[in-house]
């Protein structure tokens, strides 16, 4: 759907200019929009997770791990689709308050893409580095925007998310390095092109939302502060928008399900052509992995 028809939808959370500033900058911020019942759910699984990861000596399908990664001291760098991993995640994602905020933006017709817990660890957790989304998981249309939700209070030295405002509405870049590998992040020759200069950090209180179109060139920083960075994040698009073959996002309990009223009969297709990822088989293990050139298992 293009944004005139989803906002001539009645909202559900969302105050039309709320919509409006979206659609122009890209994102939004909502603070302190979970409240504390679901947050000490959220944590209680959390938790649970975080405990688990303690026996294991290398990342797998669930948990990226930091190098440094110990039983007695534990740094996790992503709990992977956690919405396939608990009843408390799935209700969350899937029928919980933040749904309310992607049909505010996609439309009365949601379908839900995937899930991840990105943890960026006390004392170091691993900078993210500037780039788009929508390279690693193609779809017919730019309408997916992802949702994240700070579980604990994010300050600037904490490594909160940036954004370049409008970014949306500009290039698509290349994430390919120069010998033709996969980076998963803007090459040096393009930063200078990226107006970082205007780069907005969303930090805030514990249970606040960051959301941000597919399109929206965004990174952090490392974490230098003594306390973890955990930010759900759960990506929805508009029912018409089809996932392409070689998204990184492929076989994932719930992907491409409708979470919000119908399924589309007509397929939307962006007229501007999107990057096409690389063969996602070939040692990709995380986009952490992969910008900090760490070796394929």
């Amino acid at each position: 759907m293009k944004p005139e028809q989803i906002l001539s939808h009645a909202p559900k959370v969302l105050s039309q200019e709320q919509r409006e500033f979206y659609f122009q900058h890209g994102y939004l911020q909502l603070e302190s929009f979970i409240g504390p019942d679901w947050l000490d759910r959220l944590w209680t699984v959390t938790d649970r997770l975080i405990a688990e990861s303690r026996s294991l000596g290398t990342s797998n399908k669930v948990f990226d791990l930091e190098p440094n990664h110990t039983a007695d001291n534990p740094r996790l760098r992503r709990i992977s689709q956690p919405v396939q991993l608990d009843p408390v995640f799935e209700e969350f994602g899937l029928r919980g308050p933040i749904v309310d905020l992607a049909e505010d933006l996609v439309g009365p017709d949601v379908k839900f893409h995937h899930s991840k817990l990105n943890m960026k660890w006390s004392g170091g957790g691993e900078e993210v580095k500037w780039h788009q989304d929508i390279q690693f998981w193609p779809h017919t249309n730019y309408s997916p925007l992802t949702i994240g939700l700070y579980m604990d209070d994010v300050d600037d030295e904490m490594g909160p998310m940036g954004i370049i405002p409008g970014s949306h509405k500009g290039k698509i870049y290349d994430l390919y390095g120069k010998d033709g590998n996969w980076v998963g992040a803007l090459d040096d020759d393009d930063l200078p092109r990226a107006s970082l200069d205007k780069a907005v950090w969303l930090k805030g209180p514990r249970g606040s939302i960051t959301i941000h179109n597919c399109r929206m060139l965004h990174g952090s920083m490392i974490n230098s502060s003594t306390r973890g960075r955990p930010l759900l994040l759960h990506t929805y698009a508009s029912a018409d928008a089809m996932i392409m073959a070689d998204s990184v996002v492929t076989g994932v309990k719930h992907t491409d399900r409708i979470i919000r009223g119908q399924r589309a009969k007509w397929i939307h297709f962006d007229t501007e052509p999107c990057l096409n990822p690389p063969d996602w088989s070939k040692g990709y293990t995380s986009i952490f992995a992969v910008q900090q050139e760490e070796a394929a298992e």
